[in-house]
C-alpha cells in the first residue's frame, strides 16, 4: 500500500496526523506530508485507511 495527499485539496486539518502519525506530518504551511517514503508497513495500514477516513477534503489517497 502507498498512500500520498492531494496538496490542492489539503487544508492543513492534521486529522491524518492525529490519526496516524508515524505516516504523516506537516509542511511550513502546515498543510499534509507523507513521512514515508515506498510502502506503507503492514501494521500501519488500518492507521493509513483511518486517516484517509477521517480527512474532511479528501486529500488523503490509498493505494493498494
Amino acid at each position: 500500500m502507498k498512500v500520498s495527499v492531494d496538496a490542492g485539496s489539503c487544508h492543513g486539518h492534521q486529522m491524518c496526523a492525529i490519526a496516524a502519525p508515524e505516516i504523516f506530518g506537516s509542511d511550513e504551511l502546515g498543510n499534509a506530508v507523507v513521512l514515508i517514503t515506498g510502502d506503507i508497513p503492514t501494521e500501519l495500514e488500518a492507521k493509513a485507511r483511518r486517516a484517509e477516513g477521517n480527512c474532511p477534503e479528501r486529500a488523503i489517497i490509498v493505494n493498494e
